[in-house]
């Protein structure tokens, strides 16, 4: 199944606090080779990492023309009301360049070890469609009044609406379970899933497909409502063919044009924190996958 969407090609850089030196380079580099996202992980109980938020403001001011986004972002410890005017703030001061990438949570023990609401799967399922809903609400300016949403979890009581961001923010949703792809199909713009964590590695995604497609159908939306992204952290440039992004440049453009024409998938992220191999995954890969991605749907 292909969804039709313009092609995205981003990396996911790790937030390292002992070389941040590093993290802004490896986002540099990215930038000027003319890729279009550059994605952080977001886990505020890390004190190795720095803190995600703080980093997509700083990279947004070194940067020109890179979207980016949390990979994705600890809803548990983001409160919602807060993170919309964070978000839209950032993307009207870095002009649209802004996404938001959030998740339901999952390292509970550290997310309690921060204060945060321990929660079990049903209740973090919930959490995140409320906050969803309070996010949006205030992004949308034009409504009348102020934004009341009654939330188990997330209650927000008359707050004024704003600011309006610079462009519609995508949100994209980190999911893996039923009732979570479920969400995904009603409520999200994006699904955002690492390769190295679905539990049948890409032969999982037909079935997932599935699942958010009949959830937007359900929800009166069309299946190419939800972009499908995907995160693939281990690649590497290598003479003979491996496994998924492990080979030639001419490999990796046939493995992300049959993920793009077959499962939909539409934005590829690819890990490694590896300068030389992001400037060749945008020089040598993401216009070919392009190219031959126009080729068969004109074909078609």
């Amino acid at each position: 199944m292909d969804y039709g969407h313009d092609l995205l090609f981003g990396t996911f850089v790790t937030p390292s606090a002992r070389n941040p030196g590093r993290v802004l380079d490896l986002t540099a580099t990215a930038d000027r080779a003319g890729l279009d996202l550059v994605t952080f992980q977001d886990h505020p109980y890390q004190s190795s990492f720095l803190d995600t938020w703080t980093l997509l403001a700083y990279a947004a001011a070194r940067t020109e023309r890179v979207h980016l986004s949390g990979n994705v972002l600890s809803l548990p410890l983001r409160p919602p009301a807060v993170l919309a005017r964070a978000a839209a703030s950032l993307d009207v001061l870095s002009g649209g360049r802004l996404e938001l990438g959030v998740g339901a949570g999952g390292f509970w023990d550290g997310i309690a070890a921060m204060g945060g609401r321990r929660l079990d799967p049903a209740q973090a399922v919930g959490a995140l469609r409320e906050a969803i809903t309070v996010i949006r609400e205030i992004w949308d300016v034009d409504a009348p009044g102020s934004v009341r949403v009654a939330g188990e979890h997330h209650a927000v009581r008359g707050v004024k609406r704003g600011p309006r961001p610079a462009h519609d923010i995508a949100i994209w949703v980190g999911a893996y379970k039923p009732r979570m792809l479920a969400l995904v199909g009603a409520v999200a713009d994006g699904w955002l899933p690492s390769a190295e964590f679905l539990e049948h590695g890409l032969a999982s995604l037909p079935e997932a497909n599935a699942r958010i497609d009949e959830a937007a159908l359900a929800a009166g939306r069309k299946p190419s409502d939800v972009r499908r992204l995907l995160n693939i952290l281990n690649v590497r440039f290598a003479p003979g063919g491996g496994g998924l992004l492990d080979g030639p440049p001419e490999q990796w453009v046939e493995q992300l044009a049959e993920l793009a024409l077959t499962h939909g998938v539409s934005a590829f992220v690819i890990g490694g924190d590896d300068e030389v191999t992001t400037e060749r995954f945008a020089a040598e890969v993401a216009p070919a996958v392009r190219e031959l991605v126009r080729r068969e749907r004109g074909a078609a």
